[in-house]
């Protein structure tokens, strides 16, 4: 049968990247607790694709994630990426997942279990053989104005923010570590079920450390930057306002070298 894709192209001009986007799969991650989590990821595939050809191979990038039955890792993601670049003759190659992760959360004051859901996106690139990988993951938090409570005779307004945390590392870490590290930067965590206990311990506690928008996106970023596997980040604070028809944001990024690694 006549293969159009490989036909000339009407415009000669490459193509950065090409490919199928939304294709949803069983997923298996790491999980710290329990040695392994079962989800369900969206994901993007593509390539690159040189001027003279007209077209890519869609079913192809279908028939990569089919032959990929294997957990999300490191070792994993580079021989899909790998894969892609191979069946598809191209030069570099693109995958992105997209998958909810969830974490059992004990209530702080009567250990009542409730799961709580991270969104994350892993984006691994391929070129010259070089693999990089992009780790993101949104995490809520709540948050205290401390100008509304330094100024207010009784009470202070109180919203839920997000922590938006992107990194490069030079090896494995725990998606745990960067939700954690984004918890403790805000004003309170914030959990599925809470009893009237769980309640009062989790107000009384974010209004014992109100926080500005700008507070959690330094300390956030203070905790990357001594993060012993870390290349680079990028963390955003979004705060939506409670009293304010608008959101506040703060962000920071940072690359991080041996001269730049805090206590070198």
């Amino acid at each position: 049968m006549e293969d159009v894709q490989n036909s000339p192209a009407q415009v000669a001009m490459p193509i950065d990247r090409v490919g199928v986007k939304n294709l949803q799969l069983p997923l298996v991650v790491s999980d710290r607790a329990q040695g392994r989590q079962h989800t369900v990821a969206t994901v993007d595939i593509g390539v690159d694709l040189p001027a003279h050809f007209k077209g890519t191979h869609m079913s192809r990038f279908v028939e990569a994630l089919e032959n990929w039955t294997e957990e999300l890792d490191y070792a994993s993601m580079k021989r899909l990426l790998e894969d892609v670049k191979t069946r598809l003759e191209a030069r570099k190659a693109y995958v992105l997942f997209r998958f909810p992760y969830f974490i059992r959360k004990k209530a702080p004051a009567t250990g009542s279990p409730g799961l709580v859901c991270y969104q994350c996106r892993l984006t691994g690139e391929l070129e010259e053989g070089r693999p990089s990988f992009l780790l993101e993951v949104e995490v809520p938090v709540m948050t205290v104005c401390p100008c509304s409570k330094a100024i207010s005779d009784e009470g202070a307004h109180s919203q839920r923010a997000v922590v938006r945390i992107a990194v490069r590392m030079t090896r494995f870490s725990w998606l745990e570590e960067f939700i954690d590290l984004a918890e403790v930067s805000g004003s309170s965590p914030v959990y599925t079920l809470l009893k009237r206990e769980d309640e009062k311990y989790v107000t009384e506690d974010a209004f014992a450390h109100p926080t500005f928008v700008e507070d959690v996106v330094r300390a956030a970023a203070q905790r990357l930057e001594r993060h012993p596997q870390i290349s680079w980040f990028r963390v955003e604070v979004e705060s939506f306002e409670s009293i304010h028809c608008h959101n506040a944001f703060a962000s920071i990024e940072r690359t991080i070298t041996p001269e730049t690694q805090p206590g070198s």
